[in-house]
């Protein structure tokens, strides 16, 4: 709330607070005025008579004002008991006003609390009796009115009291306005509040949910990159080592030279799969593209695995070589490796070719070999027993936004297409 509007509600709560003040105390303090007034200027205007009826009323309409002091509080405004105390209080004020014209002070109370202690088809005639009071004490004579010219001057007095009458009314119609318009504002305003926790509430029940879930997510995706890169290093390794190991075991007897050379090549493969084992667990770009763009990873690659597996590989790059990111060339080369691994350890190839194209705001790498092919629809889940071989390719490819597809069938070989958008290093 701005300063202008705290100072706005303040000033409406002290004119609420004076004015119930005035309803409060204001009709003792008009009846004594005007007692007072009166009992100054009986002698001249009251007959002995007049001034034995006012010393009644006056007690009476002070023990109406006491009886209505205690029951205002419970009984509301427009209630039974607010009709009878102003009625009442309005026939006393004419007995009043017919001894003594000064009375008439008393009686204005009915123009202010008209409105508040009349139902809204009441309040134009308590206006009108309060106007018809207020006329005859001014007229001149008191009431009822003795000569022509009092007479006259009451009509006039009266046409007077009337447009104030209906100025009051207007008046106590907008305030009554206002206030309904208050209420109905404040009821809005706290349905409106008691939306807007309960809605405060629910997003805070669906933050937490959605903290939850994306925990899980993340732990899913974290289980799963690791899962595909222990499959891609350390699994690729280690079938690698035990193809050496056979073969040393294989030539130990006949060929001990070449046997070294096994040996030799299993050392090294062991010692590449711990450090891409390391490299994996952190979350690192592949060795091989620490030094090397894609294009020279990719093609130490193919060679290392040619001379590996004794199958032949030509690599081809098209288009102009661009820097990428590094989650797109990790991802290529991931792709690479598995697809000429599933080459290497299943299709029987003699000859692969892997082509890198780079296409404006795409790069494909397809891998082909002349293997003896397979039939997708046969694989089982994860795309073998244990590994993720064509899932864990497609998986990696959708988490950069790309697409793998495989072409293949048996005897017809196999033709893995990898296409992912092409992003630049910053």
């Amino acid at each position: 709330m701005s300063a202008g509007e705290r100072q706005g509600a303040a000033g409406v709560t002290t004119a609420e607070q004076w004015w119930e003040l005035f309803f409060r105390y204001g009709p003792y303090g008009l009846l004594g005025l005007a007692t007072a007034v009166s009992a100054v200027t009986g002698d001249l205007i009251m007959s002995r008579s007049d001034v034995y009826a006012a010393m009644v009323m006056v007690p009476l309409a002070l023990a109406l004002q006491l009886w209505w002091g205690r029951v205002a509080a419970t009984a509301g405004a427009a209630s039974r008991a607010a009709q009878c105390y102003f009625v009442a209080r309005t026939l006393l004020a004419f007995g009043l006003t017919w001894c003594n014209p000064f009375y008439a002070v008393f009686a204005t109370l009915g123009y202010f609390d008209s409105a508040r202690l009349l139902p809204q088809r009441g309040v134009r005639p308590g206006l009108l009796a309060t106007a018809v009071i207020l006329a005859g004490s001014q007229s001149g004579s008191g009431m009822p009115p003795v000569t022509l010219m009092n007479w006259i001057a009451f009509v006039i007095l009266l046409a007077l009291h009337g447009t104030l009458t209906m100025v009051f009314a207007q008046i106590g119609n907008r305030e009554a306005e206002q206030s309904r318009t208050q209420v109905d504002t404040i009821a809005e305003l706290e349905s409106a509040n008691a939306r807007l926790e309960r809605a405060m509430a629910e997003n805070a029940g669906l933050h937490a949910q959605l903290l939850v879930q994306a925990r899980e997510a993340g732990v899913a995706d974290e289980r799963s990159r690791l899962a595909a890169e222990i499959h891609d290093t350390i699994a690729q390794g280690l079938t690698g080592i035990i193809a050496q190991l056979q073969a040393v075991a294989s030539t130990a007897d006949t060929d001990p030279g070449l046997a070294g050379e096994h040996l030799v090549r299993a050392a090294a493969l062991a010692r590449h799969s711990l450090g891409e084992a390391r490299r994996s667990v952190h979350n690192l770009v592949p060795a091989a593209l620490e030094h090397d763009d894609l294009p020279g990873a990719l093609g130490k690659t193919v060679t290392t695995w040619s001379e590996r597996t004794g199958v032949r590989a030509e690599f081809t790059v098209t288009g102009t070589v661009e820097p990428l990111h590094d989650e797109v060339g990790a991802t290529l080369l991931r792709i690479a490796e598995e697809a000429l691994a599933n080459a290497g350890r299943h299709a029987g190839a003699s000859r692969t070719g892997i082509t890198l194209s780079y296409m404006g705001d795409e790069i494909t790498l397809d891998v082909r070999d002349d293997g003896r092919g397979f039939d997708p629809d046969a694989l089982p889940p994860h795309g073998g027993a244990g590994g993720f071989g064509l899932g864990g390719m497609r998986a990696r490819a959708e988490r950069i936004a790309g697409t793998v597809e495989v072409e293949t069938g048996p005897g017809l070989g196999t033709a893995v297409s990898a296409r992912v958008p092409l992003v630049r290093h910053d």
